[in-house]
């Protein structure tokens, strides 16, 4: 990266790099050399360093060695000097000798000595420079001197430094940064360095960044929250990690690209444009080659993957020591690189593509031909290489039976990701058969199904249902698919029904697909639907199972409609549940086994099945990696996040759930899962602000468009946080959309979550009718069902109800502490024995004290913060002395567990305030927390908390 390249807006993936160069330019004098390959990032590195210098530090004297014709003698020492200006002239009187650089930096001649008279000896004169420069660093200092782009240093720079580095000023640091491949046998002051006595020496070689460091950058520079993991690991693939380059490549991708692109980059990469520095830089080595050397590296740059040396030697027309030298000029001028295997290529895409730009199109053409008569001869053929260069060879024939033989066989063995960008490029031949049209769409639906990235796919799909090529027999499988695929997001829902029940109709002489889309319409999680206008759906596709002989087909048809009739409670699933195959006979067969497990997991999930459901789930994950059911596997991913927070498996939860959301923000049910359990611990925790964002991305505000059950939770979350700010008005209005949903969806099986909150709302705004009518409706709804979560929560609700009597609800609350305990839900226990035991700290006695007592320690023992503190606060607040333990533990320099608590709302944000409300404390008490936490962490401040890494 050089000087004039924008600077991003945050340093991505150098921590620990800064860290050390910080550390070592304080330890003067000091010698540090930062070294990697263009681009990644050693200049960015360094205006890290020098921003954070702070005003009373040393003098910072930055140069740049340039690349010209000529070279300008101390050019980038000179440069650096000009900056010194201000400092020297607070210095008072300077040793005679800098009156010589008056010539040379006529910028400082006003504040140096009056100019001696000329000795007229070259060495002299040079040897009366070194000095000056010398002494003007000793009285500016303590001084930092930055040397940008050493391996363009003219000779006289590189004799200046091993000047100044052998007898250094005591307070002087010298930075320099160079590219190792560009400085003669690899030593960057141009013979070998040994650091003169007491001189900090160091070398920091700077690595390209990995695929999630790539992630965050690219987040950064498009200026939004994330992109996918799929766009950021082929924009990995194809810049080689260089931050530059990704830079640059990003700065030509439209707003809002990386996050519907997918994939796709690595097809779009081809046609992007290469960054000017880097073409340049690229052209500059070309141009340098010998004859052969340059044929080698064209023909390297018709690969888009690394080549074995004979085949780039065949292409290329080379061989015996004439490909050897060829060889080994290319790799010692570091334009292409030795993969270690008996390979060459490029570093990275854009610089392939840099020199793939330099060809006209008739050599292009014929290297690819040549590839595609090599690669042919090969067993088994790389088809999706032949794919590639018969395309770009213009050789149309050859390109649609290799294109669709690679599709084939990619997904053969579920590769999605390959099958996708080629069926959807092979579509895009303008002279298609309709045979071919019919054969290729429905490839692309399948493919799509099974990988992720739906969007470029279903904009395919729709433009083929209004090509007149697509057979009628065919339009209606490829609705269908394209139904499917909409259902996936959650803008799309409504859209995605619609399509499918128009491919009911148009699947007429196809049953067993027809079937298809009549299961996908009776699942009931989606929308606003009401489950009495699913049931028909639900029938028919039901009906359809015993008919199907074929047993793919058939297993699909279960994940649906069984997977549905779990997770609405009816309880005559069970004898069905033990039909289900475990292993299948072939490839597709195992996909649906592992959907249908894991829809069964989910199913059993939502109703409190949880150790049915932890046994579908495993069974269902196993079965989704092994048969490559990408989508599958994300829903599972996300439902095993659900099933963790409902077990009381919080350890690293919130981590691994943010984490996942990251990959999977675009599809609407795992995004809007994660982030229902992500507000569900920030409300445990205390971080109200980061519980009310991630409540409000569960769909509760766009119903029709929802995961229902996980709309209905986050309903019942912002209702608890209404409660907890004593906002009555707003908890009653979250209550009531949420009760509307439910009453509309007409599935009681899923009020487990939102029916206590909702009366706790009604009764605390007075509405006690409605509260009643609540648990009326919910006792019927789930009357003969099996729901044993919403049971338990109709104890909590009519516990409630008692004790707005003027009863003590402790039966109610403790009957459903117990049903919470057998189902394995640690934390809803805790919840309703903190109920039970509220009501006999009022009568006092040891018993009640510690039974409430252990109500706090529930809490904390999952991470329950908040709650816990909330028990101990009201303890206090009666005057209560808990009973005192025989000493207390002594943590040393680690974090107590009052410590983490602190530290971890302080690396949310949160102000002493805020914490000392969260965790029911005095102020005074969190300012001495805040203050050992940083003492033990060895952090300065409570912004450096925010960017720590730190393990919870």
């Amino acid at each position: 990266m050089s000087p004039r390249d924008p600077v991003p807006t945050a340093l991505v993936g150098r921590e620990d790099e800064l860290s050390r160069l910080r550390s070592a330019v304080r330890r003067t004098p000091a010698f540090v050399q930062v070294e990697g390959e263009a681009g990644v990032g050693k200049s960015r590195l360094v205006r890290e360093l020098i921003g954070s210098v702070d005003a009373g530090g040393p003098t910072v004297l930055v140069g740049h060695c340039q690349h010209l014709r000529e070279p300008f003698i101390l050019g980038a020492v000179l440069e650096a000097l000009r900056r010194a200006r201000g400092r020297l002239a607070r210095c008072g009187a300077l040793n005679p000798v800098t009156s010589v650089l008056r010539t040379a930096v006529p910028e400082l001649a006003d504040v140096l000595p009056p100019l001696p008279r000329e000795i007229g000896d070259p060495v002299f004169d040079r040897h009366l420079l070194f000095r000056a420069i010398r002494e003007v660093l000793v009285a500016v200092g303590p001084a930092l001197l930055v040397i940008e782009d050493l391996h363009w240093a003219d000779d006289g720079t590189l004799q200046l430094l091993r000047f100044l580095m052998a007898d250094p000023p005591p307070t002087l640091a010298v930075l320099v940064t160079y590219r190792r491949e560009d400085v003669p046998w690899g030593m960057p002051l141009g013979a070998a360095y040994r650091p003169g006595a007491g001189v900090t020496a160091e070398i920091l070689p700077l690595k390209p960044l990995d695929t999630a460091q790539v992630r965050i950058l690219a987040a950064v520079v498009l200026g939004v929250e994330t992109v996918s993991a799929e766009f950021a690991a082929v924009l990995h693939e194809h810049t080689a990690g260089l931050p530059f380059v990704v830079e640059e490549v990003l700065r030509s991708v439209r707003p809002g690209q990386a996050a519907i692109d997918g994939v796709d980059v690595r097809w779009w990469s081809e046609r992007g444009e290469v960054p000017v520095l880097l073409r340049e830089s690229v052209a500059e080595r070309l141009a340098g080659l010998s004859e052969d050397a340059g044929c080698l590296a064209r023909a390297a740059a018709a690969f888009a993957i690394p080549a074995s040396i004979e085949v780039l030697g065949e292409v290329a027309g080379l061989s015996g020591d004439r490909l050897k030298a060829a060889v080994d000029e290319v790799l010692a001028c570091a334009l292409l690189h030795d993969a270690g295997d008996g390979t060459c290529a490029f570093r990275h895409a854009l610089a392939r593509q840099a020199v793939y730009g330099t060809m006209s199109s008739i050599e292009r053409k014929d290297l690819h031909r040549r590839a595609v008569r090599l690669l042919a001869a090969i067993d088994p053929p790389p088809l999706v290489q032949l794919a590639e260069h018969s395309r770009l060879a213009h050789q149309r024939a050859d390109w649609l039976a290799y294109g669709e033989a690679a599709a084939d066989q990619a997904l053969a063995v579920s590769d999605a990701m390959t099958a996708s960008p080629l069926l959807r490029l092979l579509l895009a031949e303008p002279a298609l058969s309709g045979a071919d049209v019919d054969r290729l769409g429905v490839k692309l639906g399948e493919a799509a199904l099974l990988g992720l990235d739906v969007p470029s796919s279903a904009s395919v799909l729709k433009r083929l249902l209004i090509d007149d090529r697509l057979s009628a027999g065919a339009r209606g499988q490829v609705r269908m698919q394209l139904g499917l695929l909409l259902a996936r997001y959650s803008d799309a829902l409504v859209e995605g029904r619609a399509q499918l029940e128009l491919a009911v109709d148009e699947l007429g002489g196809r049953p067993d697909l027809a079937a298809k889309c009549m299961s996908a319409l009776a699942v009931p999680f989606s929308g606003d639907v009401p489950l009495s206008s699913l049931a028909p759906w639900m029938r028919k596709a039901d009906a359809a199972i015993d008919q199907c002989a074929d047993q793919e087909q058939r297993i699909s048809l279960i994940a649906n409609v069984v997977g549905g009739l779990v997770a609405i409670g009816d309880p005559d699933t069970d004898e069905r549940l033990a039909t289900l195959p475990a292993l299948g006979r072939t490839l597709g067969e195992q996909r649906q086994i592992a959907r249908a497990h894991c829809n069964l997991g989910d199913s059993l999930t939502l109703i409190g099945r949880f150790d049915a459901a932890d046994e579908y789930l495993r069974f269902g994950v196993k079965a989704a990696e092994e048969s490559g059911a990408l989508y599958v596997l994300s829903t599972a991913r996300s439902t095993r996040i659900r099933l963790d927070w409902f077990t009381g498996a919080w350890e690293g939860l919130a981590e691994r759930a943010a984490s996942l959301l990251a990959e999977y923000r675009e599809l609407t049910a795992v995004a809007a899962e994660l982030n229902l359990v992500l507000g569900q611990l920030a409300l445990a925790r205390g971080e109200w602000e980061a519980a009310r964002t991630h409540l409000l991305e569960t769909g509760v505000r766009t119903p029709r468009a929802a995961i229902t059950p996980i709309a209905l939770g986050g309903s019942a979350g912002l209702t608890r946080l209404a409660l907890r700010d004593d906002d009555v008005v707003l908890a009653v209005v979250e209550a009531d959309a949420g009760v509307a949903l439910l009453r509309r969806k007409e599935v009681w099986a899923w009020a487990g979550e939102l029916a206590p909150a909702a009366v706790d709302a009604y009764l605390a705004a007075g509405r006690v009718l409605d509260a009643e009518e609540l648990v009326r409706s919910a006792t019927e709804g789930i009357s003969g069902l099996i729901a044993p979560m919403a049971a338990a929560a109709l104890h909590t609700c009519r516990g409630a109800l008692e004790q707005h009597a003027g009863g003590t609800g402790a039966e109610h609350h403790a009957a459903a502490a117990r049903a919470y305990q057998g189902m394995g839900a640690p934390y809803l226990a805790a919840l309703a024995w903190e109920r039970a035991e509220a009501h006999r700290l009022s009568t006092g006695g040891d018993a009640a004290i510690t039974a409430y007592t252990q109500c706090a320690e529930r809490y904390q023992a999952l991470g329950a913060v908040h709650d816990a503190a909330r028990c101990r606060h009201l303890l206090r607040s009666l005057g209560i002395t808990t009973p005192s333990r025989q000493g207390r533990r002594g943590y040393g320099d680690s974090l107590s567990p009052r410590e983490r608590e602190v530290a971890r709302l302080l690396a949310a944000g949160h102000t002493n305030n805020e914490i000392a409300e969260t965790l029911f404390l005095s102020s005074r008490t969190v300012e001495q927390h805040t203050s050992r936490v940083l003492r033990k962490l060895r952090l300065s401040s409570r912004r450096e908390i925010r960017t720590a890494d730190l393990r919870w």
